[in-house]
């Protein structure tokens, strides 16, 4: 716009910025959310003859208030961000991963054979290195397999996968129950090498609490995922085929190949969550430590936008209401994070298309 322009007493007008755009797009609708489930919060509060705010600060308190507490949502947090990434990375592909379950179980069992298979006096990085191979090869396992039932087949990855999960956790259970359990217990023996330290090993405020170095894997893993869906080539084909596969079809990718490697890959990284129970905190694989974790997964990766950062953030968040639900245990049934819970994934779910059409017209009536 000219100088000459501006003098003559036309005003300036400024078109949203695609970054812009995208910024809104990807904040508001979980915004709203969170405003959504803070007023239905208020209500059940009030259905119990309790005082929002009170409960509120008693949450704050439990969770970040303290050491132990911020600790348990950062140790609930690591396995939710392998398993919301790993939902994220296949509904990139416009594939619906389910078994996150059964992955991150078979995959914490591959870590816990590992650490009992490998000598004594392992050096921890190298022990360390193969119990994370291993976690990450049988989650892709386990992927793998309805991948391929898709590609080869057509079928319903959805169905697959809901499937998958009740036959790997039951040959799982067969297996720990029968073959190796310590007496009395459906868990293995305790590990002698790849032991990921606590944070309590290096700061003492986190004693008690059971996170561990795992956080920093999940990190990694997350910077990863990021690199692959936005730097490399790869990514760039997996997310042109989960926007429109014919059209991809017809540009020259092998759309079945893409579909094999995102579930495989789907798998390997909910696999890679195992170690987080495993190896950094009960040292053994137990028959059930997967429970809840590949689901709210889902949940996770909604809330998160399907973008690495935005699921780091969704697990962070819900790891804050499960731990903060003990904290508020006194004052309201901690079943209430639940319903928190449930109305915030509905309010994303609902949010989305009402807020993307609202940011729309009120786009057009700028630049008009």
């Amino acid at each position: 716009m000219s100088v000459s322009s501006l003098a003559g007493g036309a005003q300036p007008t400024f078109a949203a910025t695609p970054w812009r755009e995208r910024a809104e797009e990807a904040l508001i609708p979980p915004l709203v959310a969170l405003l959504v489930a803070l007023i239905c919060g208020d209500l059940l509060i009030l259905s119990y003859g309790q005082s929002p705010a009170a409960v509120y600060r008693l949450l704050l308190e439990g969770t970040w208030g303290n050491a132990y507490g911020f600790g348990q949502v950062l140790y609930k947090a690591t396995t939710l961000a392998f398993t919301g990434l790993a939902v994220s990375f296949g509904l990139r592909a416009g594939l619906f991963n389910i078994g996150g379950e059964s992955q991150l179980a078979a995959g914490g069992f591959a870590a816990a054979l590992t650490g009992l298979a490998l000598p004594l006096g392992t050096p921890l990085i190298i022990a360390l290195i193969l119990c994370m191979i291993a976690a990450g090869c049988a989650g892709g396992v386990v992927g793998a397999v309805p991948a391929y039932l898709k590609t080869r087949f057509g079928a319903h990855e959805v169905i697959v996968t809901i499937m998958l999960n009740f036959i790997v956790l039951a040959l799982l259970n067969w297996f720990i129950a029968g073959h190796l359990h310590v007496p009395e217990t459906l868990h293995t023996p305790e590990i002698h090498a790849g032991i990921l330290p606590r944070l309590a090993d290096i700061n003492p405020r986190f004693h008690g609490s059971a996170a561990n170095l795992a956080l920093i894997v999940a990190l990694i893993v997350a910077s990863g995922v990021w690199f692959y869906l936005f730097r490399a080539r790869g990514g760039y084909e997996l997310r042109a085929v989960g926007l429109q596969p014919e059209a991809a079809e017809y540009g020259g990718i092998s759309v079945g190949r893409v579909w094999m490697k995102a579930l495989t890959l789907s798998g390997m990284i909910a696999g890679m969550g195992g170690i987080n129970y495993v190896l950094g905190y009960k040292h053994y694989y137990e028959d059930g430590f997967a429970s809840g974790a590949g689901f709210l997964g889902i949940a996770v990766a909604l809330v998160g936008r399907n973008h690495p950062l935005g699921v780091l953030l969704a697990a962070f968040f819900f790891a804050t209401l499960s731990q903060g639900g003990l904290a508020i245990h006194a004052f309201v049934p901690k079943q209430m994070m639940d319903v928190l819970q449930g109305v915030v994934i509905i309010a994303v779910a609902t949010a989305v298309p009402e807020v993307r059409r609202v940011l729309r017209s009120a786009r057009k009536r700028g630049d008009a």
